[in-house]
């Protein structure tokens, strides 16, 4: 589809992970016409005149603390069943450009004043017009005012001070901390979060608010998660996924207006490597006091649905910088589970809230 011109750095967080991997062959597949646009919302004709920059024009780079190179990981997603071996073979040249500008990461308490020049470095070197930074590494433990920055807030202000732009992926604070919201407010710069709304979630904010429309009382909805690989493994640490419970706990309760009894529970099954299942309950009750249930079952691949994703928001809120938009971008909501300054969490109404916004933008300079 139509797309302006312009040479955008895509610096991931996390950049060794399936999620970042999946999303750097995606591009480079796109570009190169060797796959369908499935799943990319900004393909849709929708966003054919919001001038977003091409697939082509995306060059990828990134911070890590896992050692284990793109191409490794790729293939590692290839034996998985997540992408085709010979699409991997097809995209090396690109997997190996972009892991020629990963650097390393950092821990908590490590300062950002590195981050900031790698980025800088990285924007410079390769002649780019714009650098989005994307957090889609492992989710961390909620954060507590007074507590060191974690490391997602250290990344959300290296990004800031280097003038870029910045995406939440994960449940991380990130960019939410005040001191580093203000920081992109003072520097006129986009962010968007948090945490990419990609499966049990996205069933959930859809179904919601059919039952508000329909006037019937949810009483219960109950949910279990499995998960391999590595979210999996970081999530199976009861502190961690508190962050990720309390994001995807928002949605049924603010969509219906009441609290609705949510328990949750997230646990690790190595043996699903990528893969993930959800199996959720409902309870509720309709006319004259019948009380009814719903279950649905969620299998999919997180880093196939989340990567999309990715280069999706990358696009848009690169566009956004361009248009000199700042703050928190409350119309990418139809993107997250936990999204700043949403009006809704319904589905339906995010997407037209999206469109209206995307539009707005093919008109701006």
């Amino acid at each position: 589809m139509g797309s302006s011109s312009f040479r955008t750095g895509v610096w991931l967080v996390g950049a060794r992970g399936s999620v970042a991997t999946s999303a750097v062959c995606g591009a480079a597949a796109l570009a190169g016409g060797l796959v369908d646009p499935v799943g990319c919302v900004t393909e849709l004709p929708q966003f054919a005149a919001a001038g977003l920059p091409a697939y082509g024009d995306l060059v990828f780079g990134g911070h890590d603390l896992v050692g284990i190179p793109l191409e490794k990981r790729a293939q590692l997603l290839a034996d998985g069943g997540v992408l085709a071996h010979r699409l991997v073979d097809q995209v090396r040249g690109e997997l190996r450009a972009a892991e020629a500008e990963i650097r390393p990461g950092v821990s908590a308490g490590d300062g950002p004043d590195r981050l900031a020049e790698d980025l800088a470095s990285f924007r410079s070197r390769l002649g780019l017009d714009r650098v989005v930074v994307v957090n889609v590494a492992s989710t961390e433990p909620p954060y507590r005012p007074g507590d060191p920055l974690p490391p997602s807030a250290l990344y959300a202000r290296a990004a800031f001070t280097a003038d870029c732009s910045y995406v939440d992926f994960t449940p991380s604070v990130g960019a939410r901390v005040p001191a580093v919201a203000e920081l992109a407010t003072e520097r006129g710069l986009p962010w968007a979060g948090s945490d990419g709304k990609t499966g049990e979630t996205l069933v959930k904010a859809t179904l919601a608010p059919m039952f508000a429309a329909r006037a019937l009382k949810v009483r219960s909805w109950a949910g279990i998660n499995l998960l391999g690989g590595g979210d999996g493994a970081n999530l199976g640490d009861p502190t961690v996924a508190r962050s990720k419970i309390a994001s995807k706990a928002k949605v049924v309760s603010e969509t219906l207006g009441y609290p609705v009894t949510g328990p949750l529970h997230i646990d690790d099954v190595p043996d699903l490597g990528e893969w993930k299942t959800a199996w959720d309950h409902v309870s509720f009750e309709g006319f004259l006091g019948a009380r009814m249930t719903l279950q649905f079952t969620w299998a999919g691949c997180d880093s196939a649905l989340a990567a999309p994703l990715v280069l999706d928001l990358a696009r848009l809120v690169a566009r956004a910088h361009r248009a000199g938009r700042s703050g928190p971008l409350a119309e990418l909501a139809f993107f997250f589970k936990d999204p700043v300054g949403a009006r809704t969490h319904s589905v339906e109404a995010q997407f037209r809230d999206l469109c209206d916004w995307a539009a707005g933008l093919g008109s701006a300079a």
